[in-house]
């Protein structure tokens, strides 16, 4: 029988932002459809109790827990490697890229971007000092590559020198839990949430790579025509920088943005759909799930021209320049009152949903395991 070790790390019920959702959408069908390979899970806290996996999954905690530089340290260079190498396993799949040194088994590294590489700034210091060093190292340790789109392949061959031929893409998918909901309930999440007034939605981590700072300037920009659209930012406040709340204290609209917090999937198909658009306008993305999120909920999107959104978006979004509050604002008032843009955007964006899902990501990624197994062999 075939034994594959699993860094799941990240894999914690209710804080599954991106690499934490690709795990578990991802092995949750893998293992499933593999009950000849046995999983082991590894975790450096208690194993979360509400996953449910098949029998094939085991679970494993190593100490310490891992959330400081110094502890990451610990745990991928020692703990990490001493339980992969006493228990020979046929493989090591870490889905958040990270690989420990010398290890007696092939690794498949998840890299999904390397935004810490282009806006250091946006990084705390530890953690930039952690991942300026050790990165560069998990990419050449690892026996294979596995990336979210082309742009991040083409971009971690081009800064780690490595061969694209090892670089496997598989796309993120969506939860089936987004989808377009009638009119009266429309209705309902407006006056719960936006005080019965349409609105543009941001859905993420509050975080100055998202853009924030440029979203709310062209919001104001657009408020001042006359619009009584609101804004709502669904998403925790990991870092509230000076520099945006300057500029959101100073906005004369600012009222007129709404902090709903983070939102379960449930909730957030609900805002999704209920939205007139997506204005998601990140400066740097190794993917952007939020933007399949809106297709699938069948709102239209707003969306950054750079890195991988246009990847995602195709033809199916407005693609603007993220540093252009102008164009922004007058994106946003075009959404507003075309309904015939808009309609014909949400139907592009059906079609361009359907080459993105979860089956699709876990089915490359099983190809990529099997590719990364003949290293072994």
């Amino acid at each position: 029988m075939v034994r594959i070790a699993v860094n799941t790390r990240l894999l914690v019920p209710d804080k599954m932002d991106g690499i934490g959702r690709f795990t578990y959408e991802t092995l949750k069908i893998i293992c499933e459809k593999n009950p000849n390979i046995e999983f082991t899970f590894i975790f450096d806290r208690d194993t979360p109790t509400s996953l449910k996996f098949p029998r094939n999954v085991n679970f494993k905690k190593l100490s310490p827990p891992a959330r400081h530089p110094i502890l990451w340290i610990w745990w991928f260079e020692f703990s990490l490697k001493n339980y992969l190498n006493k228990n020979k396993f046929d493989l090591f799949l870490s889905p958040e890229g990270w690989v420990p040194p010398k290890l007696n088994c092939p690794s498949l590294a998840v890299i999904h971007d390397l935004n810490f590489v282009h806006s250091p700034e946006n990084i705390i210091l530890s953690h930039r000092l952690y991942l300026k060093h050790f990165f560069p190292k998990f990419a050449k340790r690892a026996s294979r590559i596995a990336t979210v789109s082309e742009y991040s392949k083409n971009d971690i061959a081009t800064t780690y020198g490595i061969n694209a031929e090892e670089i496997d893409v598989l796309y993120n998918g969506a939860n089936n839990v987004f989808k377009p909901v009638g009119i009266a309930e429309q209705e309902n999440v407006k006056k719960k949430y936006s005080q019965g007034q349409d609105y543009f939605i941001f859905i993420g981590t509050i975080h100055p790579r998202k853009n924030l700072e440029h979203l709310f300037l062209a919001f104001e920009q657009y408020k001042s025509t006359g619009h009584k659209t609101k804004l709502l930012i669904a998403g925790n406040k990991k870092w509230w920088p000076e520099k945006l709340e300057n500029i959101y204290k100073n906005l004369t609209f600012k009222d007129d943005i709404l902090f709903v917090g983070r939102q379960s999937d449930e909730n957030l198909s609900l805002l999704l759909s209920s939205a007139i658009a997506l204005t998601y306008l990140p400066y740097f993305e190794g993917f952007g799930i939020p933007i399949l999120e809106a297709f699938h909920s069948e709102t239209a999107v707003i969306t950054s021209n750079v890195t991988s959104m246009p990847e995602v978006a195709g033809n199916a979004a407005l693609l603007i320049d993220p540093k252009d509050v102008n164009t922004i604002a007058k994106a946003m008032q075009e959404i507003t009152e075309n309904k015939t843009l808009r309609e014909t955007l949400i139907e592009k964006g059906k079609l361009q949903s359907s080459k993105f899902s979860w089956s699709k990501s876990a089915e490359l990624l099983y190809r990529s395991i099997q590719k990364t197994l003949k290293v072994g062999t």
